[in-house]
């Protein structure tokens, strides 16, 4: 039984017609046209420069933020790959894990301001996000490097652990996802029953926003729906989700398929959580960015994998 914190979020998500943003797919183009008239900020909140040390930096056109603990080395490295179905920038929920995983956990955050559908595609998306986790690997120190993702920003850092692994054999010491979006088809025979309970999204507007962010490929493409990829080799996931989510899913396949070749998988489904519940400030939610910063702290850093100039392409 979920919280009753939980319970009354949920309940105010749906007053306030959260679930709108996403209802059509001309609630998402009207979205994104509104976007290019006026950009959204994903420039850090004021207060996360008095907790930690903050710079930022570009990757090709992508603003890329460095957040580091002050006056102390950093015990891990993260790159944190943000939600939004690949249409919405950073916001203050996940600032806020990036503060936790920086205070509690005392890691290196890389946080990429990725550039948004339909502009940024997949195609060239997943291999700047590779590129940064081979990069972040390769930077060493003290601890590992732990792969974090929300909801598309999960998608896409599953893609590019896989586009990584195709290329160099190279892994995080753990990936995390967090509500993961991973196949942005939309059509798990399930989901239709799940839609109506969802207090934040629907199936219309994540079906345009995936249309979107394929750009000329097709939404199957593992590069797009890494749920269609292989996961073989990949490092050992963490996956949180709520059965009050319509990519509940997702997450379920996921485990399925990622076990069924041999990759470790500790999954969390807690019943009636929406979506990305562990960013939201509820119990769960808490008990659940505890969870995270524990596995940040415990990282180990991965086995080498195969050197770089003998792996093929």
């Amino acid at each position: 039984m979920p919280s009753l914190r939980s319970r009354a979020l949920s309940a105010a998500l749906i007053a306030a017609g959260r679930r709108k943003r996403f209802a059509s797919a001309e609630a998402v183009r009207a979205r994104v046209a509104e976007s290019a008239r006026r950009p959204a900020s994903h420039l850090p909140p004021r207060w996360l420069g008095k907790v930690a040390e903050v710079s930022r930096t570009f990757v090709g056109a992508w603003p890329v933020y460095e957040v580091a603990p002050r006056d102390a080395e950093p015990a891990a490295r993260v790159l944190y790959v943000h939600g939004g179905g690949y249409v919405g920038e950073l916001v203050r929920p996940h600032w806020a894990l990036v503060r936790t995983l920086v205070s509690e956990a005392g890691a290196r955050c890389v946080v990429p301001a990725y550039i948004l559908a339909p502009r940024g595609t997949a195609d060239r998306t997943v291999p700047v996000a590779a590129d940064l986790l081979s990069g972040l690997i390769a930077s060493g120190g003290p601890g590992g490097t732990v792969l974090i993702g929300d909801s598309a920003g999960a998608g896409l850092a599953l893609a590019a652990a896989q586009r990584l692994r195709d290329r160099t054999g190279a892994q995080p010491s753990r990936i995390v996802l967090v509500s993961p979006w991973l196949d942005v088809t939309m059509t798990h025979p399930e989901q239709g029953a799940l839609e109506s309970a969802d207090p934040m999204l629907a199936r219309p507007g994540l079906v345009e926003a995936g249309r979107l962010y394929a750009g000329t490929l097709a939404t199957d493409d593992p590069r797009v729906s890494p749920l269609r990829g292989s996961f073989a080799g990949l490092a050992p996931l963490t996956v949180f989700t709520g059965s009050r989510d319509v990519l509940v899913t997702d997450s379920r396949e996921l485990v399925r398929r990622a076990r069924a070749e041999g990759v470790e998988v500790d999954y969390h489904e807690l019943p009636g959580l929406p979506h990305v519940y562990p960013l939201l400030p509820v119990p769960e939610g808490r008990a659940a960015r505890a969870e995270i910063v524990r596995l940040v702290r415990s990282a180990t850093d991965p086995e080498p994998g195969p050197d770089p100039a003998s792996a093929p392409g």
